[in-house]
């Protein structure tokens, strides 16, 4: 029987979520799964989470979701290896679950031959895409023409509005695709700022540290930011996070006498990153290719003003001018930091409205809009909806 999942939810479903990557590796993907099936888990469901991700020496938690990594038994696991497909698959096929729920990004073949393998075979499937797909629009395309995958009965959906365009665009015969975002609890970022002086002035980000995320542009900016702002105003970053890209940062850092005002403090908890915004002025998302930015939606919340690329999934919560600066490019980036960096009225301004308003996504319509998803899902597969098996029963 297929139960619905939402906050107000009876009854319990099986649900397996496929994804490549998973914790211990930190990244927007990763949290999102790791919360969202724990949320679930919490309301009586039988959740598993089925990855490629190794442990590397991390333990999951006994009384959360079961967590099943398909290369942990492998000699040298890593996320993306050819043996976690058929591994995967006989995991999902030859149990018994009611809906596969399966997030995509761009390199992701454990998601994808799950989708193709789950929805062949009358599984209810949910895709979720974490990723912008502009630039890779021939790759996918290519891709759907072989597998067929707007051909399936699979319920697709993006976790912001700019990915569900670039999606719609590969799987246009393949019905409509709706956004699912990413979860937040607002009401736990929201902080009580530490006062401090006008020219006293601390920038932040928060990101994996890869390529993708552009940390090295970061810095590159602050660099060039630095010699735009007067020397009498006390500038300090902090760029928290880690990854692959670090030893090339930390070069970089050195090469530039920099040591004494960006520090890299490495991976924190969310508790950590919650009290650094009580000392934050400004938050710095440097990427292009951003789908949702769950940091920068925490920061906002927290009431630290935003500068970040307009176009890409954190414009649709950061409203230029109001909540943040949105910039076309790396220049305009450089010059809002200066800005803002030389204008505490401003950021003042940016951080009230932050204060005030509401944020548009929420761990209660996350998990409503979830449901919805998988009721479609149902019967797109041939199975009833969640909704109507509750009322027949």
């Amino acid at each position: 029987m297929v139960a619905p999942v939402g906050p107000d939810s009876v009854g319990c479903m099986r649900i397996a979520h496929v994804t490549d990557f998973y914790l211990p590796r930190l990244g927007g993907i990763e949290m999102h799964v790791s919360d969202l099936a724990r949320r679930q888990h919490a309301l009586g469901h039988d959740v598993t989470i089925i990855t490629s991700s190794p442990s590397d020496g991390h333990r999951d938690p006994a009384d959360g979701p079961t967590v099943v990594r398909v290369t942990d038994h492998l000699r040298h696991p890593r996320p993306i290896h050819p043996a976690a497909l058929s591994t995967g698959a006989r995991l999902w096929l030859n149990d018994d679950f009611d809906v596969l729920h399966v997030h995509a990004g761009t390199g992701t073949p454990l998601a994808f031959w799950a989708a193709l393998t789950g929805s062949r075979a009358g599984i209810p499937v949910v895709v979720t895409v974490h990723s912008l797909w502009d630039w890779a629009h021939p790759i996918f395309w290519l891709l759907n023409a072989v597998a067929g995958f707007s051909r399936r009965p699979i319920r697709w959906t993006a976790v912001s509005e700019a990915a569900a365009k670039d999606v719609q665009r590969v799987v246009r015969s393949g019905g409509p695709v709706s956004v699912l975002p990413n979860g937040i609890d607002p009401e736990r970022w929201q902080v009580t700022p530490v006062p401090r002086e006008g020219d006293d002035v601390l920038l932040v980000a928060v990101m994996r540290l890869t390529v993708r995320k552009r940390p090295k542009h970061l810095l590159k900016m602050l660099r060039a930011a630095r010699r735009g702002v007067p020397k009498d105003v006390r500038l300090r970053a902090i760029i928290v996070g880690d990854g692959p890209a670090r030893p090339a940062l930390e070069k970089y850092l050195r090469r530039h006498g920099m040591n004494d005002w960006v520090s890299l403090p490495g991976r924190q908890g969310r508790d950590q990153i919650r009290d650094l915004y009580r000392r934050a002025d400004v938050f710095i998302a440097p990427a292009d290719l951003e789908s949702f930015g769950i940091a920068a939606l925490e920061a906002r919340c927290a009431g630290v003003p935003v500068v970040a690329k307009a176009g890409n999934g954190i414009s649709e919560f950061v409203r230029d001018g109001r909540d943040g600066l949105l910039v076309a490019d790396d220049a305009a980036m450089t010059a809002a930091i200066v800005r803002l960096s030389t204008q505490p009225l401003l950021r003042r301004a940016l951080a009230g409205h932050a204060e005030a308003t509401t944020s548009p996504v929420t761990w209660s319509r996350t998990l409503d809009l979830t449901a919805a998803a998988y009721d479609e899902a149902a019967l797109l597969a041939g199975r009833p909806a969640a909704r109507e098996v509750e009322v027949a029963s």
